[in-house]
Formats: C-alpha cells, sequence, structure tokens
C-alpha cells in the first residue's frame, strides 16, 4: 500500500479523498494556485505544493508540475479527483511513465472512454444500446446545421471532451444548432483544450440514468447499482439520488450488465460510471463513461456502505475487488444536493467573494460508514471565513442524506437545508428547498426537462411558498421577544423607569417595492428561563420553545410540539432594526414594533431606488471577454451586448429592449464587480 499520494484537484474532491487516505494511515500532499493559498484543502493535508497562478490553465491544468510536486515530495501515487487533469489520457500516461501511480483507469480505458466520438463506437461493438447521431467531429457550423437537419430535431451538440454540462447545447431549429456549434466550440477549447464537436439525436422527456461501476486489475468489474440524476439545470446536475424511482429490477439488471460489458471491453480498473438517458418506456441508450469519480459518488456510497475512494486506492495499489456482484447490497435512500455559490433570485449567476458564515448541518455519517448510516453527510473544501474565488466551479459543498424510505430522505434533506447556514455570498439552497417541495419531485414524476418546464421563467421567490407564512411572522415576533428580554436585564436602570416589554406588537413584513404588510402579534407567557413564548398572529396560536441565544444563525425549538430548524438573521438591507427569518426555503423580511411604533412607521416615506434602466450592468463579478457593440449602435432587444467569463462559464448579456449604445464603460479584459455599469444607453 502507498504511505504517500499526491491529490491533483482542489475544493471538495481534495478534502474529501484526504479525509480517506487519513483513514488508511496514508500521508496527504495538496497542490494550490495563488487563489487557493488559504484553502480547506491545503490546510487538511500534510504536504502542500504551490503550482502556479489562479486560472487553472496556469496551474491545476499544468501536468509538468503536478509531476515535479510529486517528485518533490515522494508522492508514490496521483488522485485526480473529478474535472481538471481526471481524465486525461495524456496525464495519465505521463504519471505512468514517470514511475507514478495513477489512482484510476489506465490510460488507453480513458482514451478510449474519454473520447465521446470513440466511445460510442465501442460501445456498440459491445453490444450495449446507443442513440441515432453523428459521430465524427464536425469542422463548420453550417455542416452542423445540415447534419442536424439529417437526424431531425431536437439535436444535442456535444463536446467530444466535454463533461460536467459543459461543451453542450440542445438545438430545436437551425438559428440555435448554429450558434450552438459555435459556443460549444468555443466553451470546449478553453475548458477542455479539444474544440472537437459531435451531433446526436435529443431524447425528449428522457431521464438521466447512470451506473456506477468498479474493477480492478485482475479481471474482475462489478456494478454498484444506479443513481438518478434526471434534476438537472442547464445539463448540471442539482439534486442526484440512490436507488431512482424510476427504473425497475429488470431494468436495473440490464442497465449493469452492459455498463459491466462495456468497462470490460476496456479493461476498465477503477471507479467509474456508465451514464445512459432512459425514456419513459424505460428502454435505454449508451450516453458517456466517465472515467472517473463522479461529484454525486456519495449516494452510492450511503446505499452500499462503501468508500469509492478507498477502493480506487485499493485497486491502484493492486489489490482484488473485496466483493463480487453478489455482496453488493442496496440499503434505504440517499440523496444528494449541490451547493453552488450562485443566486437562483437573479437567473442563477454565480456569486463570489468572502463566506462570512459558513455552518453546515452537523455530520452524523461519513463514507463506508456501516454504523452510523441514515444521517447528514457534508462535503466540502470551504470553511468559515473562506474565500470564494471566480475561477473555478461554482459548487462549494454537497449536502447528502441517507433514509430508511425516499419519504424519510426528502424530509431530512429538507430539515438540513434550513440548518445550512451561508452568508457573504448568495447560495441556491432556496431552489433546493423549492425544488424538494415540489408535488411532482415528491412523487418521483420528473425527467431532465423537469426544471425547465417548472421554471422556464426563472425563479422567484414566489415560487417557494410556505404551507403556514404565519409561522414566520410568529418566530419574528418570537425573536424580537428575546432580543428584549436582554434589555429588560440590564444594570443599572434608574427605579420606577425600568425598560418594560408589552405583549402587543406589529410584524411589518418588509417588501423591495415598499408595499409593507402589516400583521398584529400577540406575545404573552414568555419564560426566559425556557425560552418558552405563545405567539398569536390573527386567530392561529404557537408554542415555540427555543434556547436560540442571540447571536446565533441558527434557531432551533419546536412550535406547537412539533420540530424546526431555521435560520435567523438580524439587521438585513439598509434596515438595522430588520430580522430575517428563512424556514423551508421562505424568507421573511419584517420589522417587529410596537403598535404605536407601527403607526409612526406607517408615515414613513418611501424612498425609491435609482433608475438604473439605462445601464448594462454587470450581474456578477466575472472577467469581461467580449464587448460586442460600440459607441452609437442601434440594437435590438435579444441582442448580444457583452460577454462575461465566471466559474468556468460564458455569460453572454443580451438587450432588454430596443436602443442606441451611449458610451462603453468597460474594456474587454476588465475584471468586474456586480452591478458595475458596462454600457450607458443614449
Amino acid at each position: 500500500m502507498f504511505t504517500k499520494i499526491l491529490i491533483a484537484n482542489r475544493g471538495e474532491i481534495a478534502c474529501r479523498v484526504i479525509k480517506t487516505a487519513r483513514r488508511m494511515g496514508i500521508k496527504t500532499v495538496a497542490v494550490y494556485s495563488d487563489a487557493d493559498r488559504d484553502a480547506r484543502h491545503v490546510e487538511l493535508a500534510d504536504e502542500a505544493v504551490h503550482i502556479g497562478a489562479a486560472p487553472s490553465r496556469e496551474s491545476y491544468l499544468l501536468a509538468d508540475r503536478i509531476v515535479a510536486a510529486c517528485k518533490q515530495t515522494g508522492a508514490q501515487a496521483v488522485h485526480p479527483g473529478y474535472g481538471f487533469l481526471s481524465e486525461n489520457e495524456g496525464f495519465a500516461r505521463r504519471v505512468e511513465e514517470e514511475g507514478i501511480v495513477f489512482i484510476g483507469p489506465k490510460h488507453h480505458s480513458i482514451a478510449a472512454m474519454g473520447d465521446k466520438i470513440a466511445s460510442k463506437r465501442l460501445a456498440k461493438e459491445a453490444k450495449v444500446n446507443t442513440i441515432p447521431g453523428y459521430n465524427d467531429a464536425i469542422e463548420t457550423a453550417e455542416h452542423a446545421v445540415e447534419i442536424a437537419n439529417g437526424i431531425g430535431y431536437p439535436v444535442m451538440i456535444k463536446a467530444s471532451a466535454g463533461g460536467g454540462g459543459k461543451g453542450l447545447r440542445v438545438a430545436f431549429n437551425d438559428r440555435e444548432a448554429f450558434d450552438g456549434f459555435t459556443s460549444c466550440r468555443n466553451e470546449a477549447r478553453n475548458s477542455f483544450g479539444d474544440d472537437r464537436v459531435f451531433v446526436e439525436k435529443y431524447v425528449e422527456e428522457p431521464r438521466h440514468i447512470e451506473i456506477q461501476v468498479l474493477g480492478d486489475s485482475h479481471g474482475n468489474v462489478i456494478y454498484l447499482n444506479e443513481r438518478e440524476c434526471s434534476i438537472q439545470r442547464r445539463h448540471q446536475k442539482v439534486i442526484e439520488e440512490a436507488p431512482s424511482p424510476f427504473i425497475s429490477e429488470a431494468t436495473r439488471k440490464a442497465m449493469g450488465e452492459q455498463a459491466v460489458a462495456l468497462a470490460k471491453a476496456v479493461r476498465y480498473e477503477s471507479a467509474g460510471t456508465v451514464e445512459f438517458v432512459v425514456g419513459k418506456d424505460q428502454s435505454f441508450y449508451f450516453l458517456e463513461m466517465n472515467t472517473r469519480l463522479q461529484v454525486e459518488h456519495p449516494v452510492t456510497e450511503c446505499i452500499t456502505g462503501l468508500d469509492l475512494v478507498e477502493l480506487m486506492i485499493r485497486v491502484a495499489a493492486g489489490e482484488r475487488l473485496p466483493l463480487a456482484q453478489a455482496d453488493v447490497q442496496r440499503r434505504g435512500w440517499a440523496i444528494e444536493c449541490r451547493i453552488n455559490a450562485e443566486d437562483p433570485f437573479r437567473g442563477f449567476l454565480p456569486s463570489t467573494g468572502r463566506l462570512v458564515r459558513f455552518q453546515p448541518p452537523k455530520e452524523t455519517m461519513w463514507a463506508g460508514d456501516t454504523e452510523h448510516l441514515y444521517g447528514v453527510r457534508v462535503d466540502t473544501g470551504v470553511q468559515d471565513g473562506g474565500e470564494i474565488p471566480m475561477y473555478y466551479d461554482s459548487m462549494i459543498a454537497k449536502l447528502i442524506v441517507h433514509g430508511h424510505s425516499r419519504q424519510e430522505a426528502i424530509a431530512k434533506m429538507r430539515e438540513a437545508l434550513n440548518g445550512f447556514v451561508i452568508r457573504g455570498i448568495s447560495s441556491n439552497i432556496p431552489f433546493q428547498a423549492a425544488l424538494l417541495a415540489h408535488p411532482r419531485f415528491v412523487a418521483g414524476d420528473f425527467n431532465t426537462g423537469f426544471i425547465a418546464e417548472h421554471y422556464a421563467h426563472g425563479f422567484r421567490a414566489e415560487d417557494v411558498p410556505h404551507d403556514d407564512p404565519d409561522f414566520l411572522a410568529a418566530l419574528a415576533a418570537y425573536v424580537k421577544r428575546r432580543i428584549l428580554q436582554r434589555a429588560i436585564g440590564i444594570s443599572g436602570q434608574m427605579p420606577g423607569h425600568e425598560f418594560e416589554v408589552g405583549q402587543e406588537f406589529v410584524v411589518v413584513v418588509l417588501d423591495a417595492a415598499g408595499d409593507h404588510r402589516r400583521q398584529p402579534a400577540r406575545v404573552h407567557d414568555f419564560r426566559a428561563d425556557s425560552g418558552s413564548s405563545t405567539v398569536t398572529i390573527g386567530e392561529r396560536r404557537y408554542d415555540i420553545c427555543s434556547n436560540w441565544h442571540l447571536g446565533g444563525n441558527r434557531i432551533r425549538g419546536s412550535v406547537n410540539g412539533q420540530p424546526f430548524t431555521a435560520q435567523v438573521e438580524r439587521g438585513v438591507g439598509k434596515n438595522p432594526l430588520a430580522i430575517r427569518i428563512v424556514h423551508n426555503g421562505t424568507r421573511l423580511d419584517a420589522l417587529v414594533l410596537t403598535p404605536r411604533a407601527a403607526e409612526l412607521h406607517a408615515l414613513m416615506p418611501y424612498k425609491a431606488p435609482p433608475d438604473l434602466s439605462r445601464y448594462l450592468l454587470s450581474p456578477m463579478p466575472g472577467l469581461l471577454v467580449d464587448i460586442a457593440v460600440q459607441p452609437g449602435q442601434k440594437v435590438q432587444a435579444g441582442e448580444r451586448l457583452a460577454v462575461i467569463e465566471a466559474m468556468k462559464m460564458e455569460n453572454v448579456l443580451f438587450a432588454a429592449a430596443d436602443g442606441v449604445v451611449g458610451k462603453v464603460l468597460a474594456n474587454k479584459g476588465e475584471s468586474l464587480a456586480v452591478d458595475q455599469p458596462i454600457i450607458e444607453f443614449a
């Protein structure tokens, strides 16, 4: 067994590998860029080596520096994680030639399966079901349109070296095929250094279901059941679960056997994933093979009780698989939510900056743990006070739960999301909460078009309706009463003039448009020693009990005898007296005032925000890679104005209305801040 391994990656996957290596008694080496000098994976590893500047092409994608770091530290093996060089055949070959073990498949397997065009041909030879398409590299956008017409719309335009939703577009007409080909090629060239693109038929109303396979150097290959990955936004997975609520046992077995046949055909060693698109009649077609560890591997670990990272390390060291196909278990139900640094209320644009607060739910299970199953797990590469840089992927954590049933897992996930505190940047937690509460998700009735269908016009606050909005107002009133209790206990008050708190309040719900809703609230039977009180909102009575303290971001307790977890924040927006309550994805910003103070507040004039409609503002921090217009140019609604690159994705900004460009206020190549003006219209 190895005594020291290097992790050629960053973020949560680097931390994940370090955790297992430490448990196995193996020392670890981290590599880091300028942007990751103080990152969590650097802190956790036994050693760390600086490998370059912040952009990945100047650090994490430089094979020479990874190999040099191995030699410098004496690392015997390299774990590539996912992304970066994990599916780079040249890197795997180079590592092997240098006498270093690659903790993953052999380079010939990566070459065979990493190329999406070649892999389809091999799949056919292995008698694996494949989708109709044009599997040769396409050179021009015009040719792509011609092929798309031959196959029949809709079609999927995909980069041969793509992955993680990058270098992929769906086209429903000639114009989308033309533009999609160009965007795919550019994105693939920038992300993977390989601009080959192919076209295949897009299966409508599909499920995205993948099979986890595991092989060793002795010819043994098994499959570890399936993962349901159909909840996607722009072809990037948002929620994954295992098993799938859709397929039958017969389909599971057939898919598993085909995945094993394909893995054996390429002499596959290590962990890998064979992805299938599954129709509503449970017909399935090979999509691609990921020759690496998947982001969503924890849900498989939960239902099987296996540590996939440990098995990868053992296989790379030459050991046989410790189990046969008949030994693979399937216990309970696991769900994973990807917690991304993005603002769902602003079109899911990237959100970067400092994590003022990062307090994930308490973990009760971990990889390979068979004694503490059916709990909560958090895989992350960040920590309180850390920085979310603009150079890398937007995912900052994975929240995983394991329950005895799917219903139990959903309930656990909703509760865990309630207690996941993130401040300083925006996250997609409200969106995750909305998805988990959606009746069709709860029923397991969805496909890969679920998000596009139900959130076609973006995500809004009203898309997360609370089942009991009065509870949020009651909780705000309760929090205010707890805050006022401190004032009662302040020493030195003049006799006869002590601070007194009444029972009558008004909860003023703050609205961005200035249209405030007022709810009378009565807070009575308050007991400071037990933290209990009764709050009455209209005809509703809420008996609340909690040990919450004034500086806490999470508030846990019971309401009418039922447990709850919510988040509380004081001094939100520009109002230091405002209280924010967040529960089940719904946010309430409110002032809790005495009746007289509420009367006076109603007389306060509303100050409207400045009119910025004449400006194109940067919706996120990022790099301005293109300005498509010039001063004096007439533009029409929907016309391309600028392109911003952030977190490895190109974001195109379009004109919202017809107009004339007055001034261009930012320069190509400039790093932009959120809401920074780019263009002023005349």
